[in-house]
């Protein structure tokens, strides 16, 4: 750690000019901060309250319940706890937690920046944000997997003969380490609303996407033609946070682990 008791090189740290991971700033009459640098994305800056803090972003929607039943059970909960709630940010001061809620996408951008030590985000996500965290545990909920979807009625015998053709989805990173890996050169459209109309216009032969049941897909007359990979919510975090508040993260680890089985 460099202790640094005047402003002199504070901008130097900011710009991650200083070959150090961690920097306190010491300014007479102000609260000490601490400026940690991340492996990626340079300066994430932490005052000494935030140092306290754990703080956990959670996404809206149907994951949001599920993860916030499992920290409960470990004792992680603030009142008015809800994807519901007009506060973003909901904090339980005598346990030092805070919770910020947000869009799923947006979730492991809050981690990787720093905003946010930890994060509950699916699988799906995850692989298509690309982001540099860590990711620590599969929390076994919203379980579904990610797919390739063809029409029945234009069904083609083997997946090579999909070369060359056009996909439709939300996830154009995943589709492309897919068919990448299988050796096949394709044209992504990326699609935001109902990925299933796209081969029943006839914008797509295809479609990448994720699925928990399978029902909308049966009743469009599409069918399942390729599994890509499960997409269950895993817990991921901040690479600094991690390293900074490693106590503290690795007990909530321990005790969802004992949970979740």
């Amino acid at each position: 750690m460099l202790s640094i008791e005047n402003g002199g090189k504070f901008f130097g740290c900011l710009m991650g000019r200083l070959p150090v991971e961690e920097v306190r700033l010491s300014v007479p009459g102000k609260e000490d901060c601490i400026i940690a640098k991340s492996e990626k994305k340079g300066v994430g800056l932490m005052s000494a309250e935030n140092m306290e803090y754990l703080t956990i972003a959670l996404p809206k929607g149907k994951v949001f319940g599920k993860a916030a039943e499992l920290f409960k059970k470990i004792g992680y909960t603030a009142e008015g706890l809800s994807d519901k709630s007009r506060k973003l940010i909901i904090t339980n001061r005598d346990k030092k937690i805070r919770f910020i809620i947000t869009k799923t996408a947006d979730v492991p951008v809050y981690v990787e920046y720093g905003a946010a030590d930890i994060g509950v985000i699916g699988k799906d996500v995850l692989l298509e944000s690309a982001k540099d965290v860590y990711e620590l545990l599969d929390l076994k909920i919203a379980k579904c997997h990610l797919m390739m979807a063809v029409a029945k009625q234009a069904k083609r015998a083997h997946l090579a003969d999909y070369a060359n053709t056009r996909v439709a989805t939300k996830f154009p990173h995943i589709a492309a380490e897919f068919f990448n890996s299988k050796g096949m050169q394709m044209e992504y459209i990326k699609l935001h609303g109902s990925i299933e109309l796209g081969p029943i216009v006839g914008l797509s032969e295809s479609i990448v996407d994720i699925v928990e049941t399978g029902t909308t897909l049966r009743e469009n007359d599409l069918e399942e033609y390729a599994f890509i990979a499960d997409a269950t919510a895993r817990l991921i975090a901040n690479r600094v946070s991690f390293k900074m508040k490693f106590d503290r993260i690795s007990k909530m680890l321990e005790d969802l682990r004992a949970i979740i089985g």
